[in-house]
């Protein structure tokens, strides 16, 4: 058992050394890529963007408000749809929406001026019949998704309109049947699907020779066109890092310093426990840099890192409760194997629960936060899954290694062990004489 232990211990060494260098250099496997550290999205606190801002043409329209939450949820969905989960929508003063975008090294479109223009201004969409009159209006779109033909394996966009918005295309199908119906955007036809049969039911679907990426395009415009007031882009301007430049590199630098004076103090009191925790640690930033390179959407930000923080401190809060109950399982006179194992199931619970009650905050946040807010969500429901993990299994693995060297000196797995348990052994002895 001594000789496996050490085995374990070298090779346990090994893989984490082996982890760090692919979280820092990154990884190819096949098709799939681990991006390297500074690889990792980054948001528009850290790395910079576009921000762009769009006016309601009328104000005096019913309902001005509510329309300009709608609108505002539209541009949410469809940068979201893009991949800029990051992107801030916000109002400003009465008829103005604000977009501010992170651009960076992994983001699909690099050009400001694409982006704005891939969120444009999506103020009309209507359906056209051939004598150029419009059937449906952006409010009759219900849904609209991209799907995929099981048998076919072709890609399609599936709609559904209103209740009021079916009564009038069922009846524009039945007279241009074989006839090509235009969909367009601000006068911009961007698809003429020919009516194969009468739709009475308020669903249709729109084929071609679509590759997946433009029946998404085609469904979220068709959805997004759906705008309840008319936009007009009147500002566009890229911007500079609000932490500017260097905020990451300073960020980085002072986490490692926290953590260097950390592992210190952790292996001060705790010894040889404590080596394992900043083992454990490690493992624990190290994987979460690597679910942050590697989970789509997920990027990171001054909140992301607030969270990633919070996981660091919750780890080592398991860490210390599981050290104490070791302790106080020794002090009681049974030996340190058994102290070990009684010491985690006692802490156990602790740990389960306080986990479980943060992380149910955080999928709250992720659900309905937006922008930033979901940064720090994502990455604290990230942190707090792999935090259990490493306090639970990885410290509890190396420990266990550890104790089955079979050291006689108790006092390198706590200082003044000897003392602490004569101490105990003398109160009870006291208390029961």
């Amino acid at each position: 058992m001594k000789k496996r232990s050490v085995i374990g211990i070298i090779v346990t060494f090994v893989v984490i050394i082996l982890l760090c260098f692919v979280v820092i250099n990154g990884f190819d496997v096949g098709v799939y890529e681990i991006r390297p550290l500074n690889g990792i999205q980054q948001g528009l606190d850290l790395t910079g963007g576009v921000y762009t801002v769009y006016q309601a043409a009328d104000t005096s329209v019913d309902d001005f408000d509510e329309k300009m939450d709608g609108a505002m949820l539209v541009l949410r969905d469809r940068l979201d749809a893009k991949g800029f989960t990051e992107a801030t929508v916000t109002r400003q003063g009465t008829d103005r929406i604000r977009v501010e975008i992170p651009i960076n090294s992994t983001s699909e479109m690099q050009d400001p001026n694409e982006v704005a223009e891939f969120i444009g201004t999506p103020a009309k969409l209507e359906f056209v019949d051939p004598n150029g009159e419009t059937i449906l209006e952006g409010g009759d779109i219900q849904k609209a998704e991209a799907v995929q033909n099981s048998q076919t394996l072709e890609y399609a966009v599936s709609f559904e309109l209103t209740q009021e918005g079916a009564e009038k295309f069922a009846e524009a199908t039945q007279e241009f049947l074989n006839q090509t119906i235009a969909i367009t955007i601000d006068g911009e036809t961007i698809s003429a699907p020919t009516v194969n049969s009468v739709i009475a039911n308020g669903r249709g679907e729109i084929t071609g020779d679509f590759t997946m990426e433009e029946a998404q395009d085609l469904a979220m415009q068709i959805e997004s066109g759906a705008l309840p007031l008319d936009l007009q882009e009147i500002e566009v301007r890229s911007i500079s890092a609000t932490l500017g430049e260097g905020a990451l590199q300073n960020s980085i630098f002072a986490g490692i310093v926290g953590l260097v004076i950390l592992f210190a103090f952790i292996l001060i009191y705790y010894r040889l426990p404590g080596l394992t925790a900043c083992m454990a640690l490690i493992v624990y930033i190290m994987f979460v840099l690597l679910l942050l390179g590697s989970v789509p959407g997920v990027q990171l930000t001054l909140p992301g890192i607030a969270g990633i923080i919070l996981g660091i401190g919750m780890a080592v809060d398991a860490n210390v409760i599981i050290f104490e109950r070791f302790k106080e399982e020794f002090r009681s006179g049974k030996t340190l194997r058994t102290s070990f194992n009684g010491g985690f199931q006692k802490a156990f619970i602790t740990i389960l629960d306080s986990n479980i009650t943060t992380l149910i905050c955080a999928v709250v946040l992720a659900v309905f936060g937006t922008g930033t807010l979901k940064s720090f969500a994502y990455t604290l429901i990230i942190s707090i899954i792999v935090s259990m993990i490493s306090a639970l299994l990885i410290t509890r693995g190396i420990l266990k290694m550890f104790i089955n060297l079979n050291i006689k000196n108790p006092n390198v797995f706590m200082a003044k062990a000897r003392q602490l348990r004569e101490a105990a052994k003398a109160a009870r002895e006291g208390g029961n004489a």
